[in-house]
This record gives structure tokens, sequence and C-alpha cells, in this order.
């Protein structure tokens, strides 16, 4: 294992310390955030290989893209919970680009709103946490000297 990859659980010696509690629900977030875009992916394609929407292979294409884009914040939540450094960057992007999505679903109408403004508390809340000073020593990274 490379001093990179090593926590202060791997560490042999170093005293074991409890993952905090913003590192945890910085992965939550990051996890449903997973599931709804593999959900949503599964949805467009299944509709796409049914033939019900207008273009069946932009479905399809959309729904293997949103089943791919998942796999971002998955392993951001797997990065985060481990105490990877290297998990905060994808886990950042992920909430950067959840904002215009929730501004998107805010202007629409109906049941998008009321998504729009869990998917905006969520991205705000984790990048909160993320970018938390704290969160940034649990992860072990370091600022510049």
């Amino acid at each position: 294992m490379s001093s990179a990859e090593q926590t202060p659980e791997t560490v042999p010696g170093a005293p074991v310390r409890r993952r905090p509690g913003r590192l945890a629900v910085a992965a939550a977030v990051c996890g449903f955030q997973a599931l709804a875009l593999f959900a949503g992916g599964l949805s467009m394609l299944v509709s796409g290989l049914t033939g019900s929407p207008e273009s069946t292979s932009g479905a399809e294409t959309g729904g293997v893209t949103l089943i791919a884009l998942g796999l971002i914040p998955l392993l951001a939540a797997r990065g985060l919970l481990l105490r990877r450094g290297w998990s905060r960057g994808p886990a950042i992007i992920t909430q950067i680009m959840a904002l215009p999505v929730a501004w998107t679903l805010l202007r629409a109408s109906g049941a998008l709103i009321p998504a729009g403004v869990l998917l905006a508390v969520a991205a705000v809340t984790a990048l909160v946490l993320l970018l938390d000073p704290r969160t940034t020593q649990a992860l072990g990274i370091r600022g510049r000297a």
C-alpha cells in the first residue's frame, strides 16, 4: 500500500479514530445521488428498449449515460467512507453538477419542483460538509506548504 493510500486506520501503530459524522453524511448524499442516477438511467433505458419514447435511440443513449454518470458519486461515496483523499474531488464535482439540474427542476412545474428542492438541499449540504476544513483534515488532505 502506498503512503497516499494510508489512512490513520491503516498506518501501523497509529491511533484508530472514528469517521467524522460529516464525512458519513456527505458519503450518504453521494450514495443517494448515485442511486437516483442509476434509477433514472434504468428507467430511460427500459423506455427506450420498449419503444415508448419518441426517440428510442436517444432514450437508450441517455439511459446508459446516466448509469455511467452514477458511477462517479458511487465511487466518491465509497472513497469518503474509506477516508480516501482523492474522493473529495469527484464528490464536489458531483454537487456542482447537481446545482444546475436542481435549478432546472425548480423552474419546471408539478412534481419536479419538490425534486429540485430536494436536489438543491442535498447538493448544498454536501458541498458545505465537503469543504469544511475538518473534512479536509479527516481525509488527510494537506494544504500547500
